[in-house]
């Protein structure tokens, strides 16, 4: 089946298309977040004394700290030392 000459195989290639567009748009959003916890625990890892992920998540939760994960993500790949300065305020007790 040629899709050039066959125009019903061509119609439903447009419609399959359409709806792997729009799945595809809700995945990209999972991958970035996935992304962004990645990178936020790939720092984490690497710093002494620094809790874990999830740990991090929630005493920024506690300390009622409003960054999310893409401005996390940012600030330990572009500025460590503020994500560093993020980590031990949420930290101290």
């Amino acid at each position: 089946m040629t899709r050039n000459r066959l125009f019903k195989v061509a119609h439903e290639a447009v419609i399959h298309a359409g709806q792997y567009a729009y799945v595809g748009r809700k995945e990209r959003k999972q991958q970035m977040r996935t992304g962004w916890i990645e990178s936020i625990n790939a720092f984490l890892s690497g710093m002494t004394d620094a809790p874990k992920y999830s740990r991090f998540i929630k005493n920024m939760a506690d300390k009622n700290v409003k960054l999310n994960r893409k401005s996390l993500a940012a600030l330990a790949v572009k500025l460590p030392e503020a994500f560093k300065a993020v980590v031990s305020f949420t930290s101290a007790k």
